[in-house]
């Protein structure tokens, strides 16, 4: 199992409101994580290599890195950018947090918080649990519109004139 910031991915403590499952039925986080291209020893991997990897653009990785979302990616002896393994899942993670609507600037206070250790592990529960409550409500409000759009597509499913019959 791939530990993205030291923390299990465990499931929660009882009491916790249930938790949403993807359509699949998978637990992104308790399912095993997809395969690096690479054995950890022999994880170094160009920018373009990354790019291809995650579907990411050299330009979102170089902003990530200079707002401090990325600020463990070591260098060549020539100055170009190598990315590990660890590398790969923190994006892996980032991608998860960006489709939550968590904004960037909490996306950074995070990976702040886990660069100062184990003493923000409650100031990153409740960062990622206030996350938790604002994509519980979208669901919930992407829900009613679903609803709405089941009805309007009824309605004109229903509406539509019958085909004229051909007389024989």
């Amino acid at each position: 199992m791939t530990v993205i910031d030291g923390t299990s991915r465990s499931t929660p403590a009882t009491g916790a409101p249930p938790r949403p499952q993807p359509s699949s039925g998978v637990n992104a986080c308790t399912a095993l994580p997809k395969p690096h291209p690479r054995p950890e020893g022999r994880d170094s991997y160009t920018i373009s290599e990354v790019v291809a990897f995650t579907g990411l653009t050299a330009h979102t990785l170089r902003w990530y890195e200079r707002i401090g979302l990325m600020p463990h990616v070591d260098r060549s002896h020539t100055g170009q950018r190598r990315f590990s393994n660890r590398d790969l899942d923190w994006l892996v993670f980032v991608g998860k947090l960006r489709l939550t609507g968590m904004p960037v600037a909490d996306m950074v206070r995070y990976a702040e918080l886990l660069r100062e250790g184990e003493s923000t592990f409650e100031a990153r529960q409740e960062l990622l649990e206030s996350t938790r409550r604002d994509v519980i409500t979208r669901i919930a409000e992407l829900h009613d519109t679903l609803a709405v759009l089941d009805h309007k597509i009824e309605f004109y499913a229903g509406a539509r004139p019958a085909p004229e019959r051909q007389s024989a």
